[in-house]
């Protein structure tokens, strides 16, 4: 199966995950408020969820989507779960939980091997797409609500955890509602676009969604990337 055909599967894996983190029950929390099922995920210190020994990150990652009332987080962890969830339904069992081993959810922080790739371009975003909403004067008392990541579901309509699924403009006024007194300035999308790389993760699928991949060197020259920190997050620029 051509990458395309591969990039194309995924991208449905990402909205119907996006969907069904939005149906689980799971609520959105502050890092000092997260919640989880304690069978298998430690909570660490500073809000994070961390695999529990003899858990595999295929069943830590399944549990949020089917007893998601026993999870709460916040959103950019929200996004890394919706990720985790499309890549295993996209790729061989075996294959993710060897390697997204010692599985760490919290915040932008997530295994190399998703190997997120950052873009510009939101107005030309697709469905699977991540996007940004920014919130330049939002409310000292209300610092969670600074911006909002989202899904791309379709057309005009995002998933933000803690917003649910609505047009841009919806999730524009739902943030408004966090400024400061004296604002002046909207929320607003920002340019800033992420996505799996699909070429890597490709290699991983099943044979029936799985490229043929050629290790030329033009296919070596697609997969050099450059690990960036934006923000406390970490992305991967080609």
């Amino acid at each position: 199966m051509q990458r395309r055909q591969f990039e194309t599967i995924l991208r449905s894996r990402i909205v119907e995950s996006a969907e069904a983190l939005h149906q689980s029950g799971a609520a959105f929390a502050t890092f000092a408020t997260v919640r989880r099922n304690p069978q298998f995920w430690d909570l660490t210190a500073n809000g994070g969820l961390r695999l529990k020994a003899g858990v595999t990150p295929a069943q830590g990652i399944r549990d949020i989507f089917i007893h998601g009332h026993q999870y709460a987080f916040e959103c950019a962890t929200a996004m890394v779960i919706v990720l985790y969830n499309a890549v295993l339904d996209s790729i061989l069992e075996s294959e993710f939980n060897r390697l997204f081993a010692d599985m760490l959810l919290y915040d932008w922080h997530y295994d190399s091997d998703l190997k997120l790739i950052q873009s510009e371009g939101s107005d030309k975003a697709s469905p699977g797409d991540i996007v940004y909403f920014n919130n330049p004067d939002v409310s000292s008392e209300a610092l969670e609500w600074k911006g909002e990541n989202a899904v791309k579901m379709k057309d005009n309509l995002f998933y933000g955890h803690g917003i649910g699924i609505l047009p841009a403009q919806g999730i524009i006024d739902s943030l408004n509602q966090h400024r400061k007194p004296e604002a002046t300035r909207s929320a607003y999308l920002t340019n800033e676009v992420i996505y799996p790389d699909f070429d890597y993760l490709s290699q991983f699928a099943p044979e029936e969604n799985r490229e043929d991949l050629q290790h030329s060197s033009n296919h070596q020259e697609q997969n050099l990337h450059i690990h960036a920190f934006i923000g406390g997050r970490q992305y991967i620029r080609r």
